[in-house]
């Protein structure tokens, strides 16, 4: 009787679904190749870029953390551990696509032509750290905050695109947490339907803050979410830059060639706190997951395979180290040297044309505050 009802509520093919999404791995954390189903097409010169851009990746997260331990920054989100789920993902994208991150995803946008000021000034609230405040035109909004809305917005600027008959495609970042939100979904199926140019990217990193992915979800990956929405969903090793790096090239093909979207989700781990405002993550992580994933750490295995190929030596390593932190000295100078926000002024920044009229009376009330100081 009860395989009778396992066969009427479709057990069999749920288990059959689960066990048909397995994680695409290229490299090894040896550094070592392992599937040799997969062409690289990646020159050396281009291999070398990849490693740079991860260092400076890693140095970010380093530096703006040593930043906000000394009181310079504001709200930051550390990265150390995502850094091939971040710069081999978005090394497969082009300048003219739209890039859409959540609060953890500063070092794509730094990567999409944004400066390290600009993101400082995000940090602190600035308003240079808005987009209209960039040093320059960056095909990148600014990192959300709401947990899971930047995937509304990344479908949004999607159908746009396809409307306009661009070639652009957007692709958009969240978290594991992410997927726990309706926005996410409600972009996923729209984006189905009107088959948007959208790459949605999952970054699961274990926990959303405190929150295990095994308390979110009873799914055993996340890249099979697409399947209800009609989408293809692929799940990859996400400490693996190449794996990475090979799947949002075939995912950004396929969309740009009118296919419609694609999940990918990305397997890795935030190797510090979910951000700098206080939390522990030994209060609800034990010292042996930590060892596990630090024995994945992406830089080391992406390391390993240059070396072994020739084509990277220890000083070469060093000297992108080295450039990154004064890249990123310059950056947290630069944010320093920028005079402080007028609150009033800010009010400006809300409407392209005229205030509304309640946001001027809220200007004018902080004007007269401000005159009697």
């Amino acid at each position: 009787m009860m395989q009778n009802m396992g066969s009427i509520l479709g057990l069999d093919r749920l288990e059959q679904i689960q066990a048909s999404f397995e994680m695409v791995q290229i490299l090894n954390p040896e550094g070592e190749i392992v599937n040799n189903d997969i062409e690289i097409d990646l020159t050396d010169e281009q291999l070398l870029e990849l490693m740079k851009r991860m260092v400076f990746a890693r140095e970010f997260d380093e530096q703006t953390n040593s930043y906000s331990q000394q009181g310079r920054m504001g709200f930051f989100a550390p990265s150390r551990g995502q850094e091939a789920a971040m710069i081999a993902s978005h090394f497969a994208f082009d300048k003219d696509d739209w890039l859409f991150g959540g609060y953890r995803d500063l070092p794509q946008v730094i990567m999409h032509g944004a400066s390290v000021a600009d993101m400082y000034h995000w940090s602190k609230g600035h308003v240079k750290g808005q987009r209209g405040g960039y040093d320059k035109e960056v095909n990148a909004t600014i990192p959300q905050i709401i947990i899971g809305a930047q995937m509304v917005q990344a479908q949004g600027n999607a159908f746009g695109q396809k409307l306009k008959g661009s070639k652009q495609v957007t692709f958009a970042y969240t978290g594991d947490g992410g997927t726990s939100e309706g926005d996410t979904y409600e972009a996923l199926n729209f984006a189905g339907v009107f088959k948007s140019p959208l790459i949605m990217f999952f970054q699961n990193n274990g926990y959303a803050i405190s929150t295990p992915i095994e308390i979110q979800t009873h799914a055993k990956t996340l890249a099979q979410k697409a399947v209800a929405a009609g989408v293809p969903g692929v799940q990859v090793d996400g400490n693996d830059p190449l794996a990475t790096y090979m799947v949002s090239k075939a995912a950004r093909e396929y969309a740009a060639n009118g296919n419609g979207p694609v999940v990918i989700e990305l397997v890795t781990n935030r190797m510090k706190p979910h951000s700098t405002m206080g939390d522990d993550p030994l209060r609800y992580r034990d010292q042996a997951s930590l060892d596990y994933w630090a024995q994945r750490d992406p830089l080391e295995r992406f390391q390993r395979y240059l070396m072994k190929r020739g084509i990277l030596t220890e000083d070469m390593l060093e000297q992108y180290h080295q450039e990154a932190i004064e890249l990123i000295r310059q950056g947290i100078e630069a944010s320093e040297q920028e005079p402080a926000m007028d609150l009033a002024e800010s009010l400006k920044w809300q409407y392209q044309g005229a205030m509304p009229a309640h946001l001027v009376e809220q200007y004018q009330q902080l004007k007269g505050e401000s005159s009697n100081d």
